[in-house]
C-alpha cells in the first residue's frame, strides 16, 4: 500500500471515529485507535503475537488425537518461552527429548538450552534483581543464588557441543552458563572453553553502578525508547520511556530535585498513550516546553506496523495532549526513525521520517520516507516527493547535520537493506526544500551491508561532522558472532560500528579498523556523550535482536584523543547481556559527569527486562560547561544550531565541537549541551552559531564548571543555579512487578 493509499485509510478511519465519538478530543480519539490496533494485533498472523498463537495451538493440541503431536509440542515449548512461562517451556520440550521416536531431537537441543538459560535468568537476574544481574563479565552479586536454569543448560550445551564441537553459538552460551554459576572459567572443559571473556581490557575506567531500582525507574518491559530532558522547566532533568508493544504504556519520572524521581503518568495524561519503539523530544510550536515525538509499527509486518505515530504537545502545566490529528502528521507507516531540524532555515522546526518496508519489497508499492514541514502555526505539511527525500527502503536510522558547512541541515539514513543515503540540502530559498543525493560522490557507498544505529558527530574535534552507522547484517544467533569473535576467528565485518571520517571537501574516509571499531557489537540502540569530560565523544551501544540466543553484552567505547576508540565494557560494568535499547547520556545529579539510562528488553514478553541507570562515578577532575541554548531566530530549541568551545589545556589551545541536538537515532539525551573541557581552567571563548539564521555570538573569558542559558541575541548568559544531587542506595530497592507471571 503506498502512502497516499494508506493516509486516505488513516483519514477514512478517523472521519468513521469522529462521527462515532463526535465529542471526543483529538487526544481521546488517539487513545482509542490505539486500543483499536492493540485488539487487532491480538492475532494469530501476527509474527510478533506469541499469546494469540499459544492460544491456538493450546486449542489444536486439545482435539483428540492430537494431544501428542510432535510438532504442536515443539510450537509450544518455543511459545511458552516467548509469553514467559520458562517452566512450561521446560517441561515441553522435556517431554519431547523423552521420546526417543522424536526425529527433530538434534535440532531441537539448541531451543532446549536457551529456555533452561531463560530460566536461570527470571529467577536470579529478574525475580531477585540487583545491580550485578547480567553484567557481563558476570561475577559478584551477578551469580545465581538458584542454580536449575543455568544447570541444566551446562548440560544441554555439552550435550550439543559433545556432537557438534564447532558450534560456536553454544561455545558462547555455554561458557556464560557456567559465569551464571561462579563456574568460569575454572570450571568449563577444556575442549570447550572460550578463553579470557573475564579478561579487563587495557584502558580502564572506574566501575558504574546501576541504580535504576533504588530510584525507582527500573521499569520492567519490552524494548522501546527514552528521553532525558527538562519537561517542566525548572532546570532539572526528567526521563519518559516507551516500549515498542501498543499495549505497553508510556512513563514519565518527574526530577523532585532531592535525588529521587516520581512517576507522574498518569498525571500527565500519558495513560492511554501506549507504544513507541523510540521516542524524541522537539519543540514544534516554539513555545520553549519539550514536546514528545512517539515513532510505532517498526519490525512489524502484514499489515501490523500500519500504526500511527504521535505528537504529544506539552502544555507547560505538567501535562501533555496528543495533536497528532489536528498537526497534519497522521500516517499509518511503520516507523522508529525519525529526525528533528530547521530543513529551510525559517525558525521552525521540521520533521523527516524514514519508514520500513521489507527485504523483498515490489519496487512500486512499500512505505515511502516523509518529510513534513512547519506551517508555524502548530500544522505540517508533506514534501518529500517535491525536496526529492521520498526514500523507499528498510529504514533503521536516520540523523541531520550540517556535514559540508554550507549553513543548511542535511540527512544521512541507515538501512536494513544495506544501501545508505546522504542526502545534501541544496539551500533552496523561499521557504521550500530540495535534496540531491550525494551517497556515491561521498564515497560512503562501498559498504552495502545492512545497518542500524546511526548519528553525526565530530568524534576528532577538527570542526566537520563525521558519520557513525552500525553494521546490522546478519544470518546467526548474535551468540554465534560473539563466540567466533571469541575463539579468535571473528566474521568479517559482523557487527562492526563503521565510522566515516570527514574530509571537509564533500567525501568521507572509512576509518572503522585504525579507529579500533571492528569489533562485534550489532548496535539497536546508542547514543554519545563524554563520561570523563576529555573534550572528545565517548559511545554507549545497546545490542540485541528478537532472538533469546543473542544473548552479548551492550558495549561502552571511550575516545582516546579523537584517535581511537577503546573498549571498556568490561571495566566500566555497564556490559548488560539483556537485550539494549534506547540509550540517553545525561548529567542527572548536575555533577557534570554524565550518567547512562538504557531501556531494556526484547521483543516478546518472555524476553522484558528492567532498564538501567548506569551512575557514573566520577573518572576524572576533569572540567566541564553546560549550555542551555535558545533561539530566537532560529528555533526555540536552537537544534541545529553549532557550539565551540576554545580553551587553552596544560599549555595547548585546543577546541571542542558540539551540535545541539539529542544525540543517536535511538534514545535522546538532554537538548541542554553537556560538554567536557579538560584541566582547562577558564574558557577562552563560547562561539555559537545559531541555526537558520547562521549569525555567531561569541562569550569570552567564562568560568568552568557552570551551567548557562544562552538566549540568541543576548551577549549576556544567563547562569542557572542548580543543587547537585545525590542518588542513594537503598537496602531492599523495590521491584517494578514482572510483566508476566512469576515462576512457582
Amino acid at each position: 500500500m503506498n502512502r497516499r493509499k494508506i493516509t486516505r485509510a488513516a483519514a477514512a478511519f478517523f472521519g468513521f471515529l469522529s462521527i462515532c465519538s463526535c465529542h471526543k478530543s483529538s487526544h481521546q480519539q488517539m487513545v482509542d485507535l490505539l486500543a483499536e490496533l492493540t485488539k487487532k494485533g491480538n492475532s494469530f498472523s501476527n509474527p510478533f503475537s506469541p499469546e494469540s498463537k499459544m492460544a491456538r495451538c493450546d486449542s489444536m493440541l486439545k482435539i483428540p488425537g492430537n494431544e501428542h503431536n510432535m510438532m504442536l509440542l515443539n510450537l509450544k515449548a518455543s511459545l511458552a518461552l516467548k509469553v514467559g512461562q520458562e517452566e512450561q517451556s521446560v517441561k515441553t520440550y522435556q517431554e519431547l527429548i523423552n521420546k526417543t521416536d522424536f526425529m527433530g531431537l538434534d535440532a531441537l537441543m539448541p531451543d532446549v538450552g536457551i529456555a533452561y538459560m531463560r530460566v536461570g535468568e527470571r529467577t536470579n537476574c529478574m525475580l531477585n534483581h540487583n545491580g550485578s544481574s547480567c553484567i557481563f563479565p558476570i561475577k559478584d552479586g551477578g551469580i545465581h543464588l538458584q542454580k536449575t536454569g543455568s544447570t541444566k543448560a551446562i548440560e544441554t550445551y555439552e550435550t550439543i557441543l559433545t556432537t557438534h564441537p564447532d558450534d560456536l553459538e553454544s561455545k558462547w552460551l555455554l561458557n556464560i552458563a557456567f559465569m551464571t554459576l561462579g563456574g568460569y572459567p575454572n570450571n568449563v572443559p577444556k575442549q570447550f572453553l572460550i578463553p579470557g571473556l573475564d579478561a579487563d581490557t587495557a584502558f580502564k575506567v572506574k566501575p558504574f553502578t546501576d541504580m535504576a531500582a533504588d530510584l525507582g525507574l527500573n521499569i520492567n518491559g519490552k524494548a522501546g525508547g527514552v528521553i532525558v530532558d527538562d519537561f517542566n522547566n525548572d532546570g532539572y532533568l526528567d526521563i519518559v520511556t516507551s516500549g515498542w508493544g501498543l499495549g505497553d504504556p508510556m512513563h514519565y519520572f518527574q526530577n523532585n530535585k532531592d535525588g529521587t524521581f516520581s512517576d507522574l503518568t498518569e498525571q500527565s495524561g500519558l495513560k492511554g498513550i501506549t507504544g513507541g519503539l523510540n521516542i524524541q523530544q522537539t519543540d514544534y510550536n516554539n513555545d520553549g516546553n519539550m514536546d514528545i515525538f512517539v515513532l510505532r509499527g517498526a519490525w512489524n509486518t502484514q499489515g501490523f506496523g500500519d500504526q500511527p505515530s504521535s505528537l504529544l504537545r506539552n502544555n507547560g502545566d505538567g501535562t501533555f495532549t496528543d495533536v497528532t490529528i489536528q498537526s497534519g502528521l497522521l500516517f499509518l507507516q511503520p516507523t522508529q526513525a525519525a529526525v528533528w531540524a530547521d530543513f529551510n532555515n525559517d525558525g521552525w522546526l521540521d520533521v523527516f521520517i524514514g519508514t520500513e518496508n521489507s527485504l523483498h519489497m515490489d519496487a512500486d508499492g512499500g512505505h515511502t520516507c516523509m518529510l513534513y514541514l512547519n506551517n508555524h502555526d502548530g500544522t505540517f505539511t508533506e514534501v518529500a516527493q517535491k525536496a526529492h527525500c521520498d526514500i523507499k527502503s528498510y529504514v533503521k536510522g536516520v540523523t541531520a547535520a550540517d556535514y559540508n558547512h554550507d549553513g543548511w541541515q542535511d540527512i544521512f539514513i541507515s538501512t536494513f537493506s544495506g544501501q545508505k543515503y546522504l542526502l545534501k540540502n541544496k539551500g533552496k530559498s523561499g521557504g521550500g526544500v530540495d535534496f540531491e543525493d550525494v551517497t556515491a560522490k561521498s564515497g560512503i557507498d562501498k559498504n552495502k551491508r545492512g545497518t542500524f544505529t546511526t548519528w553525526f558527530f565530530d568524534y576528532n574535534n577538527d570542526g566537520w561532522a563525521d558519520i557513525l552507522v552500525s553494521d546490522y547484517h546478519f544470518t546467526k544467533s548474535l551468540a554465534y558472532y560473539a563466540g567466533a569473535e571469541g575463539m579468535g576467528k571473528p566474521e568479517p565485518n559482523a557487527g562492526n560500528v563503521y565510522l566515516y571520517r570527514n574530509n571537509h571537501n564533500g567525501t568521507f574516509t572509512d576509518v572503522t579498523k585504525e579507529t579500533g571499531l571492528n569489533k562485534v557489537v550489532y548496535s539497536m540502540g546508542g547514543n554519545f556523550g563524554d563520561i570523563d569530560n576529555d573534550g572528545y565523544p565517548d559511545m554507549y551501544f545497546g545490542t540485541g535482536n528478537p532472538d533469546f540466543k543473542s544473548l552479548v553484552p551492550n558495549k561502552l567505547f571511550k575516545n582516546i584523543d579523537g584517535k581511537r576508540f577503546a573498549d571498556v565494557t568490561t571495566s566500566s560494568r555497564t556490559g548488560n547481556l539483556q537485550k539494549g535499547h534506547g540509550v540517553a547520556l545525561a548529567d542527572l545529579r548536575n555533577t557534570g559527569n554524565q550518567d547512562i539510562f538504557i531501556e531494556m528488553g526484547g521483543a516478546y514478553v518472555g524476553d522484558s527486562y528492567t532498564s538501567s541507570l548506569y551512575v557514573n562515578p566520577g573518572l576524572s577532575n576533569n572540567n566541564f560547561i553546560s549550555l542551555k541554548l535558545e533561539g530566537v531566530k532560529a528555533n526555540k530549541a536552537a537544534i541545529g544550531s553549532n557550539i565551540k568551545v576554545t580553551f587553552t589545556e596544560n599549555g595547548v589551545k585546543r577546541s571542542v565541537y558540539k551540535d545541539v541536538n539529542s544525540g543517536g537515532s535511538f534514545g535522546s539525551n538532554p537538548l541542554r549541551q553537556e560538554l567536557g573541557i579538560g584541566q582547562a581552567k577558564i574558557i577562552d571563548d563560547i562561539e555559537i552559531r545559531w541555526a537558520g539564521s547562521n549569525t555567531i555570538q561569541h562569550f569570552k573569558n567564562v568560568a568552568p564548571n557552570q551551567f548557562l542559558h544562552i538566549t540568541e541575541g543576548n551577549n549576556i548568559a544567563e547562569v542557572i543555579h542548580l543543587k547537585k544531587l545525590t542518588f542513594k542506595h537503598k537496602a531492599n530497592a523495590p521491584m517494578c512487578m514482572p510483566m508476566v507471571t512469576a515462576l512457582k
